[in-house]
């Protein structure tokens, strides 16, 4: 290991990607992981950017010959991971990695980078306010939001287990306060 890493995760709507957006623009030490997956590119998304977005078959292959520092399978035959490779890439330019990354993913990468890690779970108000959120965004169908819930009430049951828990019930108090917290981290 030669440096730190950040880690956040949260369920999906809890504004956990905007808040990493503005940290990267505030901390140009930092730089961002892209994660692999097996699934395919959804609208806009480019390979290298959203994720590297690798075939089943490929993932797996990659699993076997040990180039995922954590892989999960998130959802049935959809996995997402670190790549080595990747981490190797940003700390070889000196810079601290910030992880956007489901719950088992974080706390697996807390578990491997210990204290040079860390993790930061973003709670959203209530599991009826991330529902409205996810409603009001209009990208996914009402069985995708409910699967999406369902999925969130059990990954807030993982939050106690992150280093911090930061409630996103107003925007700007959330960006300040991951602010702080990475600041002390890196040292700034």
């Amino acid at each position: 290991m030669t440096g730190k890493v950040v880690i956040f995760s949260a369920p999906s709507g809890s504004g956990k990607s905007t808040l990493i957006g503005r940290l990267l623009r505030a901390f140009p030490e930092l730089e961002f992981s892209v994660s692999a997956t097996s699934r395919a590119p959804r609208g806009r998304e480019q390979d290298g950017r959203e994720y590297y977005f690798l075939s089943g078959s490929e993932f797996r292959r990659r699993v076997e010959s040990g180039e995922f520092v954590e892989w999960e399978e998130v959802y049935a035959g959809t996995c997402y991971g670190t790549l080595r490779s990747e981490v190797d890439r940003i700390w070889a330019g000196g810079r601290t990695i910030v992880f956007d990354i489901d719950v088992k993913g974080a706390l697996s990468l807390k578990r491997i980078f210990g204290a040079a890690a860390l993790s930061v779970f973003i709670m959203p108000p209530s599991v009826c306010e991330l529902e409205k959120r996810l409603v009001a965004r209009g990208t996914d169908s009402p069985e995708v939001i409910a699967r999406r819930i369902s999925k969130a009430t059990e990954e807030i049951g993982y939050a106690e287990k992150f280093d911090r828990i930061v409630i996103n019930d107003r925007l700007e108090a959330a960006e300040v306060e991951i602010e702080n917290l990475v600041r002390g981290f890196i040292g700034k």
